[in-house]
């Protein structure tokens, strides 16, 4: 019994020695931080020690996180502190929370329950003084308040209760005896006062803030949570980071004991992408060994606490997606669009997700605006997949009532169906006149920027219409192009230069002929690649025993389009008479061999995008039979049938007379 007094004594001891109450204030709490937000002093103290509770945590695990206060000294603190536990009466000093009086029985509680603003329960504080956890009560009850109203009623409340003599009165209250709350009740103070607009950088905030930090080791599976969704919108600061970096050490204590799945991801959403990497490890075998419990939020709330978190799973990531594609009617917009963005900040890839998604927003479209239609078109755009289902039922929205797109609506859809290179087929041209129609609409508003980017996208589809493209052209607006900005000059000087290549290679039916301004045509040197290694030594193999065929690597045509390969054979079942009398160029065959990234072919297909598809398409009319292989097919096969494949392309006529079509894994 001694031993265990002994302890007590040296705890309160060394509690306080460390510890400083902001209890005491000499001006107005509010007033006082809103003036001035700088930081007076940055004094930092050491918490010697962590309180002794039933807790199965370390007692060491915080002991070493620094505090910061903005404005008092630590000696000042100190004193404050001893002067306060002097005068407090016993049963307050006590820090056992059932010294405060429970809910159920409390005529205050029953009275704060029937406030209907932050301006009533302020009022009632004024009538009776409450306890340290009616202060907590109160402040939450206020923020549920505030959660119910409209913005404008939201405005309002919050000028009636920063005005009310009373808010100041009571959040002095709640620094005064802020160490004689629940760790738990912390966390909801805290979370309350930031909701409700109290400056982070005020006395109360940053008490409040230390205390939490103090006090770090009892915070229990919820507290954490509460805390953690706290400090996930709370602006950077020495005490939250200070908080930031005791809560790794608390979570990854915690971390077999937690058991509700929101709590874990809210715990990784704070600890953030400064995590170390062997905690991240933790938390993703944790989640895996949940995920049983996963609902359908959830899913979907893990794939962007993993973007939060800047940590890619393809474990967790296969077991969310799994849940989400066979709950997607379920979904609304706005959860849909934003799990896509989250698999592109992750390059999370995943065709069958992608397909299922692209079918059912195909599917109920006509229960969308378009705006929502072509913020999705944006995003699949961006991940690299070309979602089929969406993109027909789009075009006969368009077809149907093409007035109803906007400008930006129009320079989007442009810029996706060039990009992905779309095929529309027998509807093709209907919906391209559709667009056209829309873009002559606007031409009287459209910045020379927006045209030329809008003539550049119809380009790529080999569509030209005279009315921009002779807007575009005229010399006016070829001198305004001349004085853009540096920064976009390179971006500008490739696309001028694709459209002059457009208009002198597929040679369009105009109305009168149009070029490019060779003064508009700045220097522009396209950076190109080295030939595929794999490529190039099985291309050698393969044409090692041939006679009469040449081979030439990293070749450029018209100073922009680069050809891995062109090989030069002559022309197959010509005689050697022929041969003679024809032109070198008519009686050879020149193969031009593209060895195709990821990022220029579709995503889950070998279908080009929109560069590579016109590059191909300029080959053919510059006389070269393209022939278009992967870099992940040449990964992925195995070295006889990269060959075999290539033979197949390159001699047709020793395989049946006719070339394989482009494989799927190349």
């Amino acid at each position: 019994m001694s031993v265990r007094v002994t302890k007590e004594v040296v705890r309160w001891a060394l509690r306080f020695c460390s510890r400083g109450s902001l209890g005491h204030h000499r001006s107005p709490l509010l007033t006082a931080s809103i003036r001035d937000k700088s930081l007076h002093t940055q004094q930092s103290a050491l918490i010697l020690g962590a309180r002794q509770t039933q807790t199965p945590l370390s007692r060491s695990l915080v002991s070493a996180v620094r505090f910061y206060s903005q404005d008092r000294t630590h000696n000042e603190d100190s004193e404050e502190r001893e002067r306060l536990s002097s005068s407090l009466p016993a049963e307050v000093q006590s820090d056992d929370p059932a010294s405060s009086r429970p809910s159920w029985m409390s005529a205050f509680m029953d009275r704060l329950q029937g406030c209907g603003s932050p301006s009533d329960v302020l009022d009632l504080t004024c009538e009776h003084s409450p306890t340290p956890r009616e202060i907590s009560n109160c402040l939450t009850h206020m923020w549920s308040c505030m959660k119910k109203l409209t913005d404008e009623q939201r405005r309002y409340e919050l000028r009636l209760m920063f005005e009310h003599h009373a808010f100041d009165r009571l959040l002095q209250e709640a620094m005064k005896n802020v160490r004689l709350v629940h760790s738990e009740d912390l966390a909801y103070s805290l979370i309350s006062m930031i909701n409700l607009g109290v400056p982070q950088g005020s006395r109360v905030v940053q008490t409040f803030l230390r205390a939490c930090q103090e006090s770090l080791n009892d915070f229990d599976e919820k507290g954490l949570s509460i805390l953690a969704s706290c400090l996930e919108n709370m602006e950077p600061s020495p005490n939250v980071s200070a908080l930031k970096d005791g809560m790794r050490l608390v979570v990854e204590a915690q971390l077999p004991t937690i058991q509700s799945v929101m709590s874990l991801q809210t715990m990784m959403r704070v600890l953030g992408k400064d995590t170390p990497l062997h905690l991240k490890r933790k938390l993703e075998a944790k989640a895996v060994s949940m995920k049983d419990q996963f609902s359908l939020p959830n899913s979907l709330h893990m794939i962007s606490t993993m973007v939060t978190l800047g940590f890619h799973s393809k474990p967790l990531l296969d077991v969310c997606t799994n849940n989400i594609r066979e709950n997607l009617n379920g979904i609304p917009f706005s959860r849909l669009f934003k799990l896509l963005l989250s698999c592109r900040d992750l390059r999370y890839r995943d065709s069958d997700l992608f397909k299922d998604i692209s079918d059912y927003v195909a599917s109920v479209i006509y229960m969308w605006t378009n705006k929502q239609a072509v913020l999705f078109l944006f995003v699949f755009e961006s991940l690299g997949f070309c979602p089929d289902a969406l993109m027909e039922e789009f075009a006969e929205k368009v077809i149907a009532d093409p007035d109803a797109l906007t400008l930006k609506d129009l320079l989007c859809v442009l810029k996706v169906y060039s990009s992905l290179n779309y095929d529309l087929q027998h509807r093709r041209q209907q919906f391209l006149d559709s667009l056209c129609q829309v873009l002559e609409s606007y031409l009287p508003k459209m910045s020379r920027f927006e045209l030329l980017r809008a003539v550049f996208s119809l380009c790529i589809l080999g569509h030209f219409p005279s009315a921009p493209l002779e807007k575009l052209l005229k010399e006016s607006t070829v001198e305004q192009l001349q004085m853009t900005s540096p920064k976009f000059l390179e971006n500008q000087s490739r696309l001028l230069w694709m459209l002059d290549l457009c208009l002198r290679l597929d040679r369009p039916a105009l109305s009168r002929p149009l070029t490019v301004p060779s003064s508009s045509l700045v220097d522009y040197t396209p950076v190109h690649p080295s030939i595929n290694s794999v490529l190039s030594l099985c291309l050698r193999d393969v044409l090692g025993d041939e006679a009469d065929t040449i081979l030439e690597e990293e070749v450029v045509v018209e100073n922009m389009y680069f050809i891995d390969a062109v090989i030069t054979k002559p022309l197959p079942n010509q005689t050697p008479a022929t041969e003679a009398a024809s032109p070198p160029a008519e009686s050879s065959q020149r193969i031009a061999v593209l060895c195709a990234p990821p990022s220029a072919v579709c995503f889950g297909t070998s279908r080009p995008r929109g560069p590579l598809a016109v590059r191909i398409r300029h080959l053919r009319i510059l006389g070269y039979d393209p022939v278009m292989v992967t870099e992940q097919g040449l990964q992925f096969m195995s070295e006889e049938k990269r060959k075999e494949f290539l033979r197949e392309q390159i001699y047709p006529e020793h395989h049946g007379g006719q070339k394989q079509p482009e494989m799927e894994q190349l």
